[in-house]
């Protein structure tokens, strides 16, 4: 028999097992663009469509989901954000009509959308998306559309009661906003809802990027 160690304790394992960090970025909004959507959101309630809202507070415009990974590929993603971001000037973007994924025959979810210098969002997030893929990251599958989900859409809807009521609350324009930084969040799914915490911000066209 080995000889036990001493105060008769086995020592234990000082390693753990990382868990991985679900992330994504985004351009967060100004307050007046949640204001809207808030708006917007306690208008529709009123008219009782079932659906899941978003918390206000939880708006935001999504350029990519990365879905878990691991503390030693952050640095990965701020660096392929930096890449992404030098050269790119601040843009201006507008709230504008609402409409749903993947169709109003079977609406999944319910979003607001997007004009103003739309190209120039798109440009960016090719650029991000490539410079993600150097750093490993998997490519987006599917065409990239702007948005800022209000709600996800429970079975059941009747498409076209839903139908009238976008076309009734869905033509209001907003003030054009400046697009000026990307956030890198994480989210943490809980029983009330996703929260999200921001990692690390980079300024288009900053000091470092100049």
């Amino acid at each position: 028999m080995g000889r036990r160690p001493v105060g008769g304790r086995t020592p234990r394992r000082s390693g753990f097992m990382e868990i991985p960090t679900r992330t994504f970025i985004a351009f967060a909004l100004p307050g007046r663009v949640i204001r809207l959507a808030a708006d917007l959101q306690a208008r529709m309630k009123c008219r009782r469509v079932t659906m899941r809202w978003v918390r206000p507070e939880n708006i935001h415009l999504t350029l990519k989901f990365l879905g878990d990974i691991r503390r030693e590929q952050m640095d990965g993603v701020v660096s392929a954000m930096q890449a992404a971001a030098r050269g790119v000037r601040p843009f201006d973007l507008d709230v504008q009509g609402m409409g749903v994924f993947p169709s109003i025959k079977r609406p999944r979810v319910l979003w607001m959308g997007l004009g103003g210098q739309i190209e120039r969002l798109h440009d960016l997030h090719a650029r991000l998306d490539d410079h993600l893929a150097s750093a490993g990251h998997q490519r987006e599958r599917r065409p990239y559309r702007g948005h800022l989900t209000l709600a996800r859409i429970k079975a059941g809807v009747d498409p076209g009661r839903l139908l009238d009521v976008i076309e009734q609350e869905g033509g209001f324009s907003a003030e054009p906003f400046q697009a000026v930084e990307l956030v890198l969040f994480k989210s943490d799914l809980r029983p009330q809802g996703a929260v999200y915490t921001s990692l690390s911000q980079v300024a288009l066209e900053n000091k470092e990027n100049g």
